[in-house]
């Protein structure tokens, strides 16, 4: 990646790659971790992405919270994947 600051929309989908990318259920800590967000940044994004039925909190067997991708969460990341070979085709 280069050096130039993640627009708004690759950081979500680089979050909900992450939450896909490990089973589709991953701690807030770990995400957090994969992130390379600040807390704070990470706290907004999150609560957007929560709001906005993106993603979804779930409880496991010993009441520890992960977080899982929605159906908006798959079908944000193929739209995002399409809009990339869209842009490479075209070369912009």
């Amino acid at each position: 990646m280069n050096t130039k600051r993640r627009e708004r929309l690759e950081v979500i989908y680089d979050l909900l790659v992450i939450v896909r990318d490990n089973h589709n259920g991953i701690k807030p800590t770990p995400l957090l971790r994969y992130s390379n967000l600040s807390p704070n940044s990470f706290s907004e994004y999150y609560q957007e992405l929560l709001s906005k039925g993106f993603i979804k909190e779930l409880l496991d067997s010993k009441e520890a919270k992960y977080i899982t991708l929605t159906d908006k969460g798959f079908r944000y990341l193929e739209k995002y994947k399409y809009i990339l070979e869209m842009l490479d085709e075209f070369e912009l």
